[in-house]
């Protein structure tokens, strides 16, 4: 992306939901690496500084990860769900340090009771807290086994009436085939949720496309990595891939 000038320009979004998934949390030997976080912790700063009202949905595969279930003799699949869940709150109760450390009030709202640590998912106080400036950080995904925490942001971003999803990866978009394999694979510009379902894209799972479909949601899939991509997409520069229900797909050539 060349040189985004956001001077004299105003974010084109009030309330977004990020959704990072737990391996972006994670470094080259660690798990977790709390570098990674202070510095993703930083970037979300820099939109926070915009007055957008910021809820985050983290995910918890670079700890465990419910679909390892299917290779165990012993450990059936809401278990593991249900231990991914747990993995969650670990990393937001992580990422919730790291916005602090910055000077950002943070809550951390969960979808399985710890009452220890964080508060129970209430969708009204989660609004509240947003309008008070906190940002929310929503964990343990929908609570329940067998949904992701992909439908989980497409469940959140709807009770909290965000106006996107923003969907951090480590790659530039959505792509044809796989970057990695083929450095002939062209990005997407657009893609409509139907496009993604039928065509079974990776990015989301079809259950969050359809949420997203039926509440008009659009997701804007993008590289976390590349500094200023985020507070590009606030400004609504043509970052990454955005998913919609508007047009037809578009390639990047």
């Amino acid at each position: 992306m060349e040189f985004f000038d956001d001077r004299n320009k105003t974010p084109v979004y009030k309330r977004i939901l990020l959704k990072l998934s737990g391996e972006v949390l994670s470094g080259e030997s660690e798990h977790l690496d709390l570098d990674v976080a202070r510095k993703i912790a930083q970037q979300i700063a820099e939109i926070y500084s915009l007055g957008v009202g910021i809820g985050i949905v983290i995910g918890g595969g670079n700890i465990w990860r419910g679909s390892m279930a299917a290779h165990s003799e012993f450990l059936d699949r809401p278990t593991a769900d249900y231990m991914g869940m747990l993995a969650t709150i670990i990393n937001g109760l992580a990422l919730q340090a790291a916005l602090e450390h910055l000077g950002i009030p943070t809550r951390v709202q969960t979808a399985i009771e710890v009452k220890n640590v964080a508060e129970p998912f209430i969708r009204r106080r989660a609004i509240r807290h947003l309008e008070k400036g906190r940002i929310v950080i929503f964990v343990a995904g929908t609570g329940n086994p067998f949904f992701s925490t992909d439908t989980a942001a497409a469940l959140r971003a709807s009770e909290i009436e965000a106006q996107v999803i923003l969907k951090a990866t480590k790659v530039e978009g959505v792509y044809d085939s796989d970057p990695k394999v083929n450095p002939m694979a062209k990005r997407y510009e657009h893609l409509t949720y139907l496009d993604a379902i039928q065509n079974r894209l990776t990015i989301m799972d079809s259950t969050a496309f359809s949420l997203c479909m039926d509440n008009r949601i659009p997701i804007v899939v993008f590289d976390m990595f590349k500094p200023g991509n985020l507070k590009a997409v606030i400004f609504g520069a043509p970052v990454g891939t955005l998913v919609s229900d508007c047009q037809k797909s578009q390639i990047r050539r």
